[in-house]
């Protein structure tokens, strides 16, 4: 297999001094995971990646892309000298893009991008083979990284391209070059930066900027600010809308949410098309739809594409379902856990409020006879002045009339606390470590249980405490 960069390729892409005649075969910011034979990149980030130079190559590290040479570190080292790591890296990702021959597809939205990017990954990989970020990499250090590691020889890349501030996502997506770009959903996240919804259209249509010539821009046809992504995509390449109004070409006509899949009865260019997604939950069905829009871009065989979309399922918190176990010998004692645990705004939470309300609970197992659907909700932050409405407002939500309880974590979410009504008010607390600490008393066998919030909110806490419920007899206490 051919190095991914050798000392001369990566000098020239960068502009910098190599030193030593090495290669490597990967692209790495992180010690603690980085893998014998990758470039280690010395970002400036919460600390500087210049310390972690001298453990990086103990590590057995190819190289290191560095301003300077680190202290314990010797000056024969294999080293890529730059005068700025952060832009010796976005150099990087432009020289790779420039020589990948394959396809790229670029998505963003409010809601789903990390999903979406994993669903693609799946379906584009019946047709090929497929290069995309591993986690959410989707930032100024994210998208070049993603990039930079690229194997030249594969026949699709995702790349994912996400934003906090206006002005991000147009470089961003002008260095990945998508030859199709897809807009997911625009909704209420990042207000504090944005003065208006349809300002956050106006950032994630930006996207559409760093096309290809002759290709396409992907939105969701059923938004209120639809219309701006609609011009913006007109403007860039060829425009296709997808979502559950008529008249869109990728026309979403039925969907059923069940307790554990999700089926979509579409037309394609007016063609019948039904598929089934290994989860509940509307939105990925409606996701489901934009990838389909995007392999019809890419004219790749559809019966193909529409199979591959039953083979993924979403990842470890963004809404994998697993079942806990709470007694060894009596095995139909099980808590059923939602872990949708990474992030949450409005629209977000919405969904997944609508797969807990669908959701099954098991009745006549438990101390309490009637299975329960509960969950455990933390700040959705960004939201700006209206943070404390948009909280207050899940109350009303149509899914709420199926949800036993809400337990709430942190000040904004004791907004929704206060509206609900007292039969669903559970537990309140500013920390996610004291909501964990009781889970074992709100819990029972047959229950369905939903954990959301934003990632600061550490709901990934409660999600373990859930799980530790198994190695436990089912009523300990906690």
């Amino acid at each position: 297999m051919s190095a991914l960069w050798t000392a001369a390729e990566a000098a020239e892409a960068t502009g910098g001094r190599a030193i030593g005649d090495w290669s490597v075969n990967g692209v790495s910011i992180d010690t603690r995971t980085i893998e014998p034979g990758e470039m280690f990149v010395a970002l400036k980030a919460a600390r500087d990646g210049h310390d972690f130079v001298a453990t990086a190559l103990e590590k057995g590290a190819g190289a290191a892309l560095v301003s300077r040479i680190p202290d314990g570190v010797s000056e024969d080292a294999p080293l890529l000298l730059v005068d700025d790591v952060q832009t010796g890296l976005e150099n990087l990702g432009v020289a790779s893009r420039a020589r990948f021959k394959g396809r790229v597809v670029a998505v963003t939205g409010s809601v789903g991008k990390t999903s979406t990017k994993e669903m693609l990954r799946t379906v584009l990989g019946a047709h090929g083979s497929v290069h995309a970020a591993e986690k959410s990499y989707n930032n100024h250090w994210g998208v070049p990284l993603t990039l930079a590691r690229m194997p030249r020889d594969r026949d699709f890349a995702v790349i994912e391209i996400g934003m906090n501030h206006p002005g991000e996502i147009a470089p961003l997506a002008c260095m990945a070059r998508p030859h199709v770009a897809m807009v997911t959903i625009v909704a209420p996240a990042h207000l504090a930066a944005f003065e208006s919804l349809e300002g956050i259209a106006r950032e994630k249509g930006a996207i559409y900027d760093g096309l290809e010539p002759g290709g396409t821009a992907i939105f969701n046809g059923d938004l209120d600010v639809s219309p701006i992504l609609a011009d913006l995509a007109q403007a860039a390449g060829h425009p296709v809308a997808f979502g559950e109004k008529a008249g869109h070409p990728f026309h979403l006509a039925k969907v059923t949410v069940g307790d554990a899949t999700t089926v979509a009865q579409a037309e394609i260019h007016g063609a019948p098309v039904l598929y089934k997604v290994q989860v509940p939950g509307r939105h990925y069905a409606q996701n489901a739809m934009g990838v389909l829009a995007v392999c019809d871009a890419l004219q790749l065989d559809l019966a193909l594409s529409v199979t591959a979309i039953g083979n993924w399922s979403p990842g470890a918190g963004r809404g994998a379902r697993e079942v806990i176990t709470l007694d060894a010998v009596e095995t139909q004692m099980t808590v059923e856990l939602i872990d949708d645990s990474y992030n949450a705004n409005p629209a977000s939470l919405g969904a997944a409020l609508e797969v807990l309300a669908a959701a099954e609970p098991q009745h006549d197992i438990g101390r309490v006879s009637k299975g329960r659907r509960i969950a455990y909700l933390g700040d959705m932050k960004e939201l700006g002045s209206t943070e404390a409405q948009l909280h207050a407002g899940i109350a009303a939500l149509p899914s709420m009339a199926r949800i036993d309880k809400v337990h709430c974590v942190g000040p904004l979410m004791r907004h929704l606390w206060e509206a609900l009504p007292e039969e669903k008010r559970g537990r309140w607390c500013e920390q996610s470590a004291d909501m964990a600490a009781g889970v074992m008393r709100d819990l029972d066998a047959g229950d369905v249980v939903l954990a959301k919030g934003s990632l600061s909110m550490g709901l990934a806490r409660v999600v373990d405490a859930i799980r530790k419920m198994g190695q436990s007899p089912a009523g300990g206490e906690g």
